[in-house]
């Protein structure tokens, strides 16, 4: 018996640190992909710490991370803008910002219902902790989870404003929003 604890607790900790873990994701920042319903029914995910290993993340991935305002808490967001990438933020203290090295932007998919990077800037990457890859509870909701950005939210050097000599009404003609 003893053996078999010996052995089993380095086997499942690298399991955990190598390959994921299952965690409950509680909230609505990121509905309706996660916990469409209000009702307390909270998703289980699992957490891939395999991409996180090589740094690995494009845009739209749901991932896992230390929170830069409370390092002992975990969020989960969606990855909407990488290093370099130019973005129109939403109630940021700048309205456009570059992504610097390093560095990500992300978001919940709930607007206006997550503490995400429209409240603390961009984060840096080294703070994913892991990729979300699957629903896995409750089974009903069992399904992957696809990289997906919503066309909104589209970084503005992907839709053709161009990146050096920035043109804020070039890129206020292509979002439909005035100044």
């Amino acid at each position: 018996m003893l053996r078999a604890i010996a052995v089993g607790i380095p086997v499942g900790l690298t399991f955990v640190d190598c390959f994921g873990y299952v965690a409950k994701v509680e909230g609505i920042s990121m509905q309706p992909a996660l916990n469409p319903e209000s009702n307390g029914n909270n998703d289980f995910v699992f957490l891939s710490r395999w991409s996180s290993k090589s740094f690995s993340y494009d845009r739209g991935d749901m991932v896992s991370l230390i929170s830069p305002k409370d390092p002992s808490q975990k969020i989960i967001k969606r990855i909407i803008a990488l290093e370099g990438d130019l973005i129109h933020t939403i109630g940021y203290k700048s309205r456009y910002i570059r992504i610097p090295e390093g560095h990500c932007w992300v978001e919940g998919d709930h607007t206006g219902h997550s503490l995400d990077s429209n409240f603390f800037g961009p984060v840096a990457v080294g703070l994913i902790t892991a990729k979300a890859s699957q629903i896995v509870w409750p089974p009903k909701r069992w399904q992957r989870l696809e990289s997906e950005l919503p066309d909104e939210r589209i970084p503005l050097n992907l839709r053709g404003v161009s990146g050096r000599r920035f043109d804020t009404s070039e890129a206020i003609d292509m979002l439909d929003i005035e100044e």
